[in-house]
């Protein structure tokens, strides 16, 4: 009995030991442009019953705790005025389509840039999608401007349109590194509409999360402290079993 409790215990200190790396992640990207929060699920696993027609009653369920899955938190963060032409947020719920040495990925981050060549690149230096291909300026361009549905242009005319994608379901994403998206199936663009010279901030917010991880931090002290006097009990019980044979 004292074992079941143990291992009750510790399936709840590996989910709270999960749920404290998400806790981390997001207070570390909270100041990081377009960053998206992440939440744990979890579920209630029932041990399957022992059953044997020897024993005078039947085993009681046990229940442990495990962590099902993470979900995207894709509330909007707050949008900011940076003036910088190549500053892009996106108010809706679409991504920009970017290019990787992996394939194609999506993005909130729209703080773009320009690389030795020309090309519209975010901060990790990935090409920006237009639905052309990558959107190329030459050196002598000047006055970029992007309309609200994506389209850019510069002194030399028309340069083509950012790639905005959505998606029916969002949570089919895979976060991946760099504040980047991977899989689900993209959709065109119905709803989202661009701000240029403005950037999205995260959405994570810091006074939830530090909340969030001093509650978890107490959690997991609490079922340490309740292991730790399981230990005592059991080393109590094998002391008095060894007195009374002795």
């Amino acid at each position: 009995m004292i074992e079941n409790a143990q291992l009750i215990g510790l399936s709840r200190q590996i989910a709270l030991q999960r749920q404290m790396d998400v806790v981390a992640n997001n207070i570390a990207n909270l100041n990081t442009t377009g960053f998206k929060a992440e939440q744990i699920l979890f579920e209630e696993y029932v041990m399957p019953e022992a059953r044997h027609n020897d024993f005078p009653s039947l085993d009681q369920p046990l229940s442990y705790v495990q962590d099902w899955a993470t979900v995207h938190d894709l509330a909007g963060g707050a949008i900011v005025q940076t003036g910088n032409e190549l500053d892009v947020a996106l108010n809706g719920d679409g991504f920009f389509a970017v290019q990787t040495a992996a394939g194609e990925r999506w993005t909130r981050a729209g703080a773009f840039g320009l690389n030795n060549q020309g090309t519209l690149v975010d901060q990790s230096g990935n090409p920006v999608l237009g639905n052309g291909g990558p959107i190329q300026f030459g050196p002598e361009e000047t006055g970029i401007t992007i309309a609200a549905d994506g389209t850019v242009s510069s002194s030399a005319g028309a340069k083509g349109q950012l790639r905005i994608v959505e998606f029916a379901n969002a949570q089919e994403l895979v976060r991946e590194g760099a504040n980047l998206f991977s899989g689900g199936t993209p959709g065109f663009n119905t709803n989202t509409r661009v701000m240029q010279g403005h950037i999205e901030r995260s959405n994570v917010s810091g006074v939830t999360e530090m909340a969030e991880m001093i509650r978890v931090q107490r959690a997991y002290e609490s079922v340490a402290s309740l292991a730790q006097k399981q230990d005592e009990m059991r080393r109590n019980a094998i002391q008095r079993l060894g007195d009374t044979n002795a």
